[in-house]
């Protein structure tokens, strides 16, 4: 009699069986499913796990829960996997045969248990000229078996290494694909490469592992690693650099040593060449290496651009001017002739401004005139949205800066570059604010020396997510043609959200006042756990019902921060109870449920998948059987395996960073004193400039006055501005 099989449960329990059949494995990133004879019970089990390799024949000892999935059953979904060699001749044969050693296959491995039985994995490690004894054997394939099995036994003695060091299966299948058969070496070695080497493993994993190694937490190899952690999360912050007290501060709070090792671990990652010392504003700073190059790369391009001639001839402009304003039927407006003189006439140029002060007319006349004259335009900016958006705007083809670099997965980097130049006159960088200093580089590295550059941005919303601020510098540099466009269209002026943004950038307070078939409300809320309530009703039931506008795929709720009541990770768990409940068919992963109808937001760049930071999808299909989430990106299907979810989050609400480059026809923004360490001038501003068609803010008053006289300007520790005094324009 069968022992009954549990009908769901959440508790880790565990399991060991024969391994009968491999149904799916996908030696990327691991995932198998797996029907297994299974101790205790009669029938086989359907198994779901992540394995380097696996074979039917081989013994598995299983740490999970089961799973009843409404399509295809009862399942055992591990979390855990530790495969071994089958000890009996059934299974040896099985195991043989499966195809997991080159070299044998089903008839080869009836005839090697047949004539060497039990000892047949002894005999193929100890004695492999016994191989000889079978019929059909010569030495080539004998060579392929025996090279296939030692092949097999490093993966399996990686993969035991990693795990009894903490390292999930799925995690250790990425570390295997990175290292191959050196990786317990360089692990052991130096277990800190992993949070350089390895997506998903930061230096919390990586340190945690160096300690189950033997590594001291005073250990020079671990303080050399802090100070690059440490860096690394300055530059999340936005820094490239840190001044050497504060990192000094910074690396003994993280690692908590005593801050006299760091000096010495210091010198030995300057002599390296991993970080770099120089002076900024009068103090020593240290620079992770990469960041200091870019910079200084992207100084010396932009001087490189400017000193070159023009890529197209003369043009006459007072000509030029009335061709366009009858092409465009719009009259240009004193301001935009004269920008559009300097574009004529500029190999570097930079245009910024606010919403409604006709940067996108500007940008389309000075595109016509030269298209007129042939010159070859190429169009980017920094995420899909915001290529789409300039695609709409100027009816040319845009393309995310990463596609126009055309990303290399294998690299990570781009094929396009010093050595295979962009194909261009003129390259157009719209939405150049979030561009941070990595990718600037690399983008002007990919500029002929004979092209023009026009970067197109709002200087005003918040600098970019990653480090640097790269467009503020350089127009704060003035060593760069600058057009900063400040008067306010009598159309755009009929917008309340376009009067409030330039109400807010010159730090006045928005008109709150309700006005019937306004674009912009306020609704007021004395605390988060109310403005957490209105936001739902807000989104789920007045929106729609009075703009019929559909809550998931055109209201975008922007927070401040992610913590709190009303901050994104609180309101995405509300959002989506109440827009999108769960069914059964659902996946829990890295603290978020999934299922389909989900909005979704790539929280990491991906360029296998050639999704990046920031991209909004939605969840199509969840497939428990083969462990994997299909989510839908402007029209592309996108497949992640149930592991690989730490690179999504829910975006029912996201934060007004992650919205850079983006706009929706609705924006609901709450705004409590809960949310005061974020709550800044170009925070505001830049949350309220993503709405096309409406805005409304939630929350307290007294937290928009504390936005609006919060210049927010956080200084950025980067050389970037000492750089571009270099520049002869």
């Amino acid at each position: 009699m069968a022992v009954p099989i549990p009908a769901q449960t959440t508790q880790a329990e565990a399991m060991a069986g024969l391994v009968e059949r491999v149904t799916f494995h996908n030696s990327d990133n691991g995932f198998c499913v797996l029907r297994v004879k299974a101790r205790g019970q009669r029938d086989l089990v359907t198994v779901t796990a992540h394995a380097a390799t696996i074979a039917a024949g081989e013994w598995v000892q299983l740490s999970g829960s089961w799973v009843n999935d409404r399509t295809h059953g009862l399942q055992f979904k591990a979390h855990f996997l530790k495969a071994s060699p089958p000890t009996t001749l059934e299974g040896i044969e099985r195991y043989l045969g499966s195809g997991m050693i080159r070299g044998i296959g089903p008839i080869y491995a009836k005839r090697l248990v047949r004539a060497l039985g039990e000892a047949v994995f002894d005999l193929i490690e100890q004695e492999p000229t016994r191989l000889r004894e079978v019929t059909g054997i010569g030495p080539k394939r004998a060579a392929k078996i025996i090279k296939g099995w030692a092949e097999q036994k490093i993966i399996r003695e990686i993969m035991l290494f990693l795990h009894a060091n903490g390292v999930g299966t799925s995690r250790a299948v990425r570390i295997y694909k990175t290292y191959g058969a050196d990786a317990v070496q360089i692990i052991t070695e130096n277990p800190y490469r992993l949070a350089r080497d390895i997506r998903g493993i930061g230096f919390r994993t990586a340190d945690q592992i160096a300690s189950k190694l033997g590594i001291e937490p005073t250990a020079t190899i671990r303080v050399r690693a802090g100070i690059r952690y440490a860096l690394s999360e300055a530059a999340d912050e936005g820094h490239c650099g840190l001044p050497l007290e504060d990192l000094t501060t910074l690396t003994t709070k993280l690692l908590e040593v005593p801050a006299e090792l760091i000096g010495s671990a210091l010198a030995l990652e300057l002599s390296s060449g991993d970080v770099v010392a120089d002076q900024l504003q009068g103090r020593r700073c240290i620079f992770l290496a990469g960041l200091y190059r870019a910079e200084q790369a992207i100084a010396e391009r932009l001087q490189t651009l400017c000193a070159g001639p023009l890529g197209w001839p003369d043009i006459d402009i007072a000509r030029a001017i009335p061709w366009v304003e009858a092409k465009t039927g719009l009259a240009l407006a004193p301001s935009q002739i004269e920008a559009l003189r300097l574009a004529m006439t500029s190999k570097v140029l930079v245009i910024t401004g606010g919403p409604g002060v006709g940067k996108t007319t500007l940008v389309n006349s000075i595109l016509m005139i030269l298209r007129a004259k042939g010159v070859n335009i190429a169009l980017c900016a920094p995420t899909g949205r915001a290529a789409k958006r300039l695609t709409e705007s100027t009816g040319l083809e845009a393309k995310t800066i990463h596609r126009l670099l055309e990303t290399d997965p294998k690299t990570g980097g781009f094929r396009r570059g010093p050595e295979h130049l962009l194909q261009c006159d003129l390259l157009v960088v719209d939405e150049a604010s979030m561009v941070d200093v990595l990718l600037m580089r690399s983008l002007l590295g990919a500029v002929p020396e004979a092209a023009a550059v026009l970067i197109v941005g709002d200087v005003d919303q918040l600098p970019s997510v990653g480090p640097g601020q790269m467009l503020s510098d350089i127009i704060g540099s003035e060593r760069i043609h600058i057009v900063r466009l400040t008067e306010v269209f009598r159309q755009a002026a009929t917008s309340r959200v376009i009067v409030n943004a330039h109400r807010i950038n010159r730090g006045q307070m928005p008109e709150l006042s309700a006005v019937e078939g306004s674009d912009f409300y306020f609704v007021e809320a004395a605390d988060p756990e109310e403005a957490a309530r209105k936001v739902v009703t807000v989104v789920r039931d007045r929106i729609p019902q009075r703009f019929g506008l559909d809550p998931i795929r055109d209201i975008q709720v922007l927070c401040p921060m992610n913590r709190g009541a009303a901050g994104a990770r609180s309101l995405n768990v509300t959002l989506q109870a109440a827009l999108n409940p769960p069914s059964d068919v659902r996946v829990e992963r890295f603290g978020s449920t999934y299922g389909a109808g989900d909005k979704v937001m790539q929280v990491v760049n991906d360029y296998d998948r050639e999704t990046f930071n920031g991209d909004l999808g939605i969840v199509t299909k969840v497939d428990p059987e083969d462990s994997e989430v299909i989510v839908n990106f402007d029209g592309r299907d996108v497949s992640y395996g149930f592991g690989e979810l730490d690179e999504l989050s829910l975006a029912y609400a996201t934060t007004v960073h992650k919205s850079q480059g983006s706009e929706y026809p609705a924006v609901v923004i709450p705004m409590t004193t809960q949310h005061f360490p974020m709550l800044a001038r170009n925070l505001l501003y830049t949350g309220i400039t993503r709405g096309k068609r409406l805005v409304v803010i939630v929350g307290q008053r007294k937290a928009l006055a504390i936005a609006v006289r919060n210049q927010g300007a956080r200084q950025r520790w980067s050389k970037l501005p000492d750089w571009l005094t270099l520049i002869q324009n």
